[in-house]
């Protein structure tokens, strides 16, 4: 029996206005600027003879693949999301969009905004809407407590702050 899993789905389609931009950023980016110079690229080693031999065609080719396989990717995706630009009626409580201040049991202080699977950067705060913090944070106010089971066993986290950007 094989333990390979196929990747999951991303699970919802929301995006944050932001989100949805880059992603058309970076399609256009592959689309009109990476894509025409690979070509060229890839034309200028064909021109060079035999090819079976020529890293630089071989590994061009190799290139091509993987920003069409992208580019395919983004135009799907982008197709089917459903872009989240008004703010909930009660922004007391978290929904998608929603910065959050956190702290646990030791005082430290931690701020995430929930965003879509599509956007997530752990870096910059922004946590999926299917992380397990995110779907037990979904639905509370300000100083509630959230309980999260983690690999290191139960976290406990309070809501000390709820914002909303207005959209973009």
């Amino acid at each position: 029996m094989s333990r390979y899993r196929p990747p999951q789905p991303p699970s919802n389609h929301y995006i944050t206005p932001g989100g949805h931009a880059q992603l058309k950023k970076e399609l256009d980016y592959l689309w009109r600027v990476k894509r025409p110079q690979v070509t060229q690229a890839v034309s200028d080693a064909a021109a060079l003879g035999d090819r079976s031999e020529n890293a630089e065609y071989i590994y061009g080719k190799k290139q091509l693949r993987e920003i069409d396989r992208r580019v395919r990717f983004l135009r799907n995706r982008l197709d089917k999301l459903v872009v989240v630009d008004q703010l909930p009626s009660n922004t007391n409580k978290v929904y998608f969009g929603a910065w959050v201040q956190l702290e646990n049991e030791r005082g430290e202080k931690f701020t995430y905004r929930i965003v879509g699977p599509d956007e997530f950067d752990l870096k910059q705060g922004l946590i999926s809407m299917d992380a397990p913090l995110a779907r037990a944070l979904l639905g509370k106010q300000l100083d509630d407590e959230v309980i999260v089971n983690t690999p290191e066993g139960e976290q406990i986290y309070w809501i000390i702050n709820v914002w909303y950007q207005a959209p973009e």
